[in-house]
Parts: structure tokens; C-alpha cells; sequence
């Protein structure tokens, strides 16, 4: 089976045919093994990551970067209706939860808000999916407060995952969505083409990507995307990989092309530079990539790691600052 990406897999039950059960839904919200997952300000609340240190038994604590979790009582009890249902994990029921305030708020000793995008890669990949679970949903509920077709103020519905409008002539039902973005990695020969934008950090490339327009096939999108940003024409596009991405709620469809043009030409402005990369580029340090949690290193390390001596993955973690870049 093909690794994973960061952010995907099965960590956990989505219990999807027990969000329309009021009975079982007031259940585990009264269940004290329940749990709570906070987003504030699109921020985690996590806990760990400090050095391991031997606790009174002589035995090192488990000191890993990991989500914090808060039991449902630690909810204010009319708070509870906004919970949303994320499944169940071990045996426990857990929901997400949006902290909805202008200043930090109050939170349990020895956890903080993170920015999931730098903490990610330095937890275990189902702690990572987790919150990028939560992250996502609170960012669909905030950003869908109000119904799309007449503007009348939404509830939830089905333990959060649906939104309908309480206008009762409209009655509207808004369900989770996604943005369809395709990235691609453009091969000719021993080189692959990647660009950059101007806010990135100095120095990194990373491959190309946009969003998939109405009416066009996924295919369609990375001939399009490619040719729009660099001027480059593509054929060969073959699946990779997929990957959901919360920032705020894209699902980057992986692909690689062979390119059958070759002068880069940036049309749209969207990239400050785009070139082509060796192999020896890399090994060299230029350009520096993307972070090793997103596809699009995926995608570049798995066309480095076919023809190198030394895995991508390796020389990445042994660049200077590279945890700083991520």
C-alpha cells in the first residue's frame, strides 16, 4: 500500500450513521470519557514536545507533541449544542469546538495554541490528521454562519455537519465542502520545474498548483495551471496522490506530467520565478523546498529518491534551519 500523506488516513471512526441520533449524541456528550478538541483563531490547543525527563519511578514520561484534549464538563454546558462530532478514537468520543473569542483564552496548564502547519511535522501523523479534522470543520461552521441563498442565520444539525438555514420558507441545507486543488510535478528528463511565490521564505521552490475551475476535469487542470503559471506545456499527467489540506479547506490532488515544452515564460504573475532543478540542485541545497509534511514534497521526493543515493527525506532533515523553515 502507498504511504500516506500527512493529514489523511483512518485515525479514527467517523461514526457517520450516529450523527442523526439525537439519543446516542446526548449520550456521549454526558459520557465523561468524551472529549473536547479547541480551535481559537484557527489555532490547536496542544500539549508535549518538551524533552523526555525520568519521572519518580525512574521511567522517562511521554513528552511527544500531541492534541490536547478537554473533557466535554470543561465545555460551558450551554455551549455544548456547537460541539461537533469529529468519531470515535479508542473508544472515545470526540468532537471539535471553535473558542470564540478576541483574546487567548483561558486553557489547562501545559498546553498552548499552535499553528498546525509548524507543528505538524513534528507529531505522529494521526495526531496531525485529528486536528487538521477539527481545524477544518470549525472553518467550515465559521465561515457559513449565515445561508448562502437568503442570508437567514444557520444551526447546526447532525451532530454539526450540517448547517440549515432557519428561515422557514428556505429551510437550506449546507453541507461540509471542499476545495479540489491540483499540484503537479513537472518532469523533463533529469529535471523537474518548480516555482515561487513572493511571500514564501527566500529560496523556496515548490511545485505547481491552483484550484480546479467549474466544467474542468482534473486533467484539464494541471495542462492549465501548468501552462497558465510558467508557460510550460504538459502531457503524460498521471495520478499520484491525494492529500487533505486544512488552510483553510483544500484537497490537493497529486499529479506528475512530462513536459513537452521547455521555455519558461510566467504569464499570470501569480509565481515571482519559476526554473528547472537537477537532482544535483537538491543535493546542493538549491533550491530550499517545501515543508515535509505537504504533497508537494511528497511528490518531489519520490521522483529524487528513484535515481539518488542518499533519500531526499535525509538530506531535508540535515539542512541548516530546516525545522525553522517548515
Amino acid at each position: 500500500m502507498p504511504e500516506k500523506n500527512v493529514f489523511a488516513g483512518p485515525y479514527l471512526e467517523r461514526e457517520g450513521h450516529l450523527r442523526a441520533d439525537p439519543a446516542w449524541l446526548e449520550s456521549a456528550l454526558a459520557d465523561p470519557r468524551s472529549r473536547v478538541l479547541p480551535v481559537w483563531n484557527s489555532l490547536n490547543l496542544v500539549m508535549g514536545g518538551e524533552p523526555a525527563v525520568p519521572s519518580s519511578s525512574g521511567t522517562a514520561e511521554d513528552t511527544a507533541l500531541r492534541a490536547a484534549l478537554l473533557g466535554v464538563h470543561e465545555i460551558a454546558p450551554q455551549r455544548t449544542p456547537e460541539l461537533v462530532l469529529l468519531g470515535r478514537r479508542d473508544g472515545t468520543d470526540l468532537f471539535a469546538y471553535e473558542i470564540e473569542s478576541d483574546q487567548p483564552p483561558a486553557i489547562p496548564e501545559g498546553t498552548r495554541f499552535a499553528e498546525l502547519r509548524t507543528v505538524a511535522a513534528l507529531m505522529p501523523e494521526d495526531q496531525a490528521g485529528l486536528l487538521g479534522y477539527a481545524r477544518a470543520m470549525v472553518n467550515w461552521r465559521r465561515t457559513h454562519r449565515h445561508c448562502g441563498r437568503c442570508g437567514t442565520r444557520t444551526v447546526p444539525a447532525k451532530a454539526g455537519h450540517v448547517l440549515i438555514c432557519t428561515n422557514p420558507i428556505c429551510q437550506h441545507e449546507q453541507f461540509p465542502r471542499l476545495d479540489p486543488a491540483i499540484i503537479v510535478l513537472v518532469i523533463d528528463g533529469d529535471r523537474v520545474l518548480l516555482g515561487r511565490q513572493a511571500s514564501w521564505p527566500a529560496g523556496r521552490y515548490s511545485t505547481i498548483a491552483g484550484f480546479v475551475e467549474p466544467g474542468e476535469s482534473l486533467e484539464d487542470a494541471v495542462a492549465r495551471e501548468v501552462q497558465e503559471e510558467t508557460g510550460i506545456r504538459v502531457d503524460g499527467i498521471e495520478y499520484h496522490s491525494s492529500q487533505p489540506w486544512p488552510f483553510p479547506s483544500s484537497l490537493m490532488l497529486g499529479f506528475t506530467a512530462r513536459a513537452v515544452s521547455q521555455d519558461i515564460q510566467l504569464r499570470d504573475l501569480e509565481l515571482e520565478d519559476a526554473r528547472w532543478f537537477t537532482r544535483e540542485d537538491i543535493v546542493s541545497g538549491t533550491p530550499f523546498l517545501p515543508p515535509n509534511v505537504s504533497i508537494s514534497f511528497r511528490l518531489i521526493e519520490d521522483w529524487f529518491d528513484a535515481a539518488a543515493a542518499i533519500p531526499l527525506r535525509e538530506l531535508h532533515a540535515a539542512e541548516p534551519g530546516a525545522q525553522a523553515r517548515r
